[in-house]
């Protein structure tokens, strides 16, 4: 449809806002509690191979130009691969959406809703997406395009604020814990470039499909810059991050920023910035679910699948018992469900696909 076609711009935006999302919350405490002080460079190593990635996901999508990662899925194996497919990254999606907003929440609970039920806080998110997903896609892709330059702004501006809190002796040993986790264990850590998952459905979605190259290798390469800076601010700030599980690490980071006694308590005005991110990053993994759930079930509309989505993250977000729990599942789950599912199972299938259509043609 019309309305759903995005720009060049948007699409590289919409991919950093979900990269974005998760280093609000506890990427970054994730990424350095893996490789330590080699964290910056383990970095610099995964943000090669995502390159690498994303270079051979466009490679592979050349013979498909104008189709998903679905349409692919039903040209390989029919309408059951389809719809296979299609629920996994619907799962994909859905669980790592319900697992940040419960820890983002839990975020929120400590620092200013000390007396307020979990429930609430989340409530308050889910309300909104509800609200949000009742506009078209482009809209939110639009509010998207606003809200993410001030956040990458607000990450650059507690870089800058905080030098001179940094202590650069933080990055030694610069291997962290040994080659063997910085280069072999650590590629674990591509999962900080969980945003690729995009690319498997923005195809059709594209204004000018033949720019899906550039969407990725920017998206990446900005996404690269960034990351680095959200962990050196918090590897040269924080040496107890390293062994200590904590939520929102960059809110911290934020508060020891003071420019005088007019600009005192910058971090509240972060955080709203920050609250607004979030919320376009539950609307866009709701919204790209029902997007997903329409094609599989051939829906002629949409507007069904408003509330239907977002209360399966708000039953996900409910699931964990405790803070911890809720952190476990954010390491672990999101990391082995984004491997599975971004980094294997849908090269896979490019990859097989391929391999059909090559034979088709020399036949």
């Amino acid at each position: 449809m019309p309305d759903t076609k995005i720009s060049t711009k948007e699409a590289i935006m919409l991919i950093l806002s979900i990269i974005v999302a998760h280093t609000i919350v506890t990427l970054p405490a994730t990424l350095l509690k893996n490789s330590e002080s080699g964290a910056i460079l383990n970095l610099i190593y995964v943000s090669i191979l995502a390159l690498l990635v994303v270079y051979l996901i466009y490679i592979l999508f050349k013979k498909f130009q104008g189709q998903d990662i679905f349409d692919i899925s039903e040209y390989l194996g029919g309408k059951f691969l389809k719809n296979v497919i299609g629920l996994i990254f619907i799962f994909y999606f859905i669980s790592s959406s319900g697992i940040l907003l419960r820890n983002f929440a839990e975020g929120l609970k400590v620092i200013y809703f000390p007396n307020t039920n979990i429930l609430f806080i989340i409530l308050s998110f889910i309300i909104t997406i509800c609200i949000t997903n009742s506009l078209t896609f482009k809209s939110n892709v639009k509010v998207i395009s606003i809200i993410l330059p001030l956040v990458i702004i607000s990450i650059i501006f507690l870089f800058i604020g905080n030098t001179k809190q940094f202590d650069f002796e933080q990055i030694f040993p610069i291997l962290g814990n040994g080659i063997y986790d910085t280069f072999i264990t650590g590629i674990g850590n591509i999962i900080a470039f969980g945003g690729i998952s995009c690319l498997y459905i923005l195809p059709p979605l594209l204004q000018k499909p033949e720019d899906f190259k550039k969407i990725a290798l920017t998206s990446i390469g900005i996404s690269s810059i960034y990351l680095l800076i959200c962990i050196s601010t918090i590897l040269f700030m924080f040496s107890f991050f390293i062994n200590v599980d904590e939520i929102l690490p960059l809110y911290t980071a934020a508060s020891y920023i003071e420019y005088g006694a007019f600009f005192q308590r910058l971090d509240s005005i972060f955080l709203m910035i920050w609250m607004l991110e979030i919320c376009c990053y539950l609307t866009i993994t709701s919204q790209f679910s029902a997007i997903i759930f329409k094609k599989m079930t051939n829906l002629k509309y949409q507007k069904p699948l408003t509330f239907i989505f977002p209360i399966l993250i708000f039953t996900i977000a409910l699931i964990p018992k405790t803070v911890a729990i809720s952190r476990l599942l954010g390491d672990t789950l999101y990391k082995y469900v984004a491997l599975t599912v971004v980094f294997f199972i849908g090269i896979l299938i490019l990859i097989i696909a391929n391999i059909k259509k090559h034979k088709e043609e020399r036949t």
